[in-house]
């Protein structure tokens, strides 16, 4: 689904192929890549987060809105920080998943919050009731960012990705 959402600080917007070096600043750092879900595939070289992106942009038209991936940008610079998404999470694909990956030089700077607080309110205001969000037990920033959030601890379980995860969720006020 196309969006374009302003912040005071950012821009989110749909991902370009052009985008692809500065995408692999963020999905090709390891220390990024640890975190997200185990289906992801290493990237390692800008051809191959250019193949990613252009796959990301052609399933764009037929995800179920308001399911999309999209950039994040900084409004002062232009420069691309991070990536979003909402998905359907497996495997009933009934609960909508946000995710928020940023570049490792940008961490703890608000840009997850800011973006994500934007992607859900709009998301609430296409119709959906609840959004959630997994992490990793020892993902301590991922847990922060959904606490800053306001997201509510709902328990622990294996459901989704077949692997032990903290499950938060939030619903419109």
């Amino acid at each position: 689904m196309s969006l374009e959402l302003t912040t005071d600080r950012l821009r989110i917007r749909e991902w370009e192929l052009d985008d692809a070096e500065a995408a692999l600043e963020i999905y090709g750092a390891a220390e990024v890549a640890h975190w997200l879900t185990p289906e992801w595939q290493p990237v390692n070289d800008a051809g191959a987060m250019r193949s990613v992106l252009h796959a990301w942009i052609e399933a764009g038209p037929n995800l179920i809105p308001p399911a999309g991936r999209w950039a994040i940008v900084r409004k002062d610079d232009g420069a691309l920080v991070g990536g979003l998404s909402l998905k359907l999470l497996p495997p009933y694909e009934e609960d909508f998943e946000l995710t928020w990956a940023l570049r490792p030089d940008v961490w703890g700077q608000g840009y997850a919050t800011e973006a994500s607080r934007a992607a859900i309110g709009w998301a609430f205001e296409q119709g959906i009731d609840e959004v959630f969000a997994v992490a990793r037990p020892n993902n301590r920033r991922a847990v922060g960012v959904a606490r800053r959030l306001g997201m509510e601890w709902v328990g622990e379980t294996e459901k989704y990705y077949d692997m032990r995860l903290q499950v938060f969720r939030l619903r419109p006020v």
